[in-house]
């Protein structure tokens, strides 16, 4: 087992990775999916990644499991949660939109020696949260 930095949330049983610098909006991209209802917490600043029967599984370490990070705000605690998740996407989030490319090649975060399709978003986009949706289903698709 790891432990990494980076926020976890499930989206319809899919595990989406949120991973990014200090400040990149991790915690507040995963406020806004659970207040739209479109994703339950898993782990919030720190995650727990494991293999299990051949998949990348995630959940939150004892100590931080049902608490978020609301900044300007303060540790939010009893956040609905998900135990675990298969870990499906990894999002990386920048800090300045201006460093993505308009049209990407597919690109991949390899954990535990998994390859997980990975994709590079500014998170304080309005459009952010329908971005992940929409790479969730183009990679559904294609399976």
């Amino acid at each position: 087992m790891i432990n990494i930095h980076g926020t976890l949330i499930s989206v319809d049983g899919k595990g989406v990775l949120l991973k990014g610098e200090s400040g990149s909006g991790k915690s507040d991209l995963a406020l806004r999916f659970i207040k739209n209802e479109k994703a339950k917490l898993v782990a919030d600043d720190r995650v727990d990644i494991d293999i299990s029967d051949n998949r990348v599984i995630g959940k939150a370490p004892l100590i931080l499991k049902g608490k978020l990070e609301v900044r300007n705000i303060g540790i939010i605690e009893d956040v609905e949660t998900t135990n675990q998740v298969d870990v499906f996407l990894c999002v990386e989030l920048v800090k300045n939109r201006e460093c993505l490319d308009r049209l990407p090649q597919d690109e991949f975060e390899i954990i535990l020696n998994k390859k997980i399709p990975k994709i590079k978003l500014y998170a304080f986009d309005c459009s952010t949260i329908c971005k992940i949706l929409v790479k969730i289903s183009s990679i559904i698709n294609k399976r």
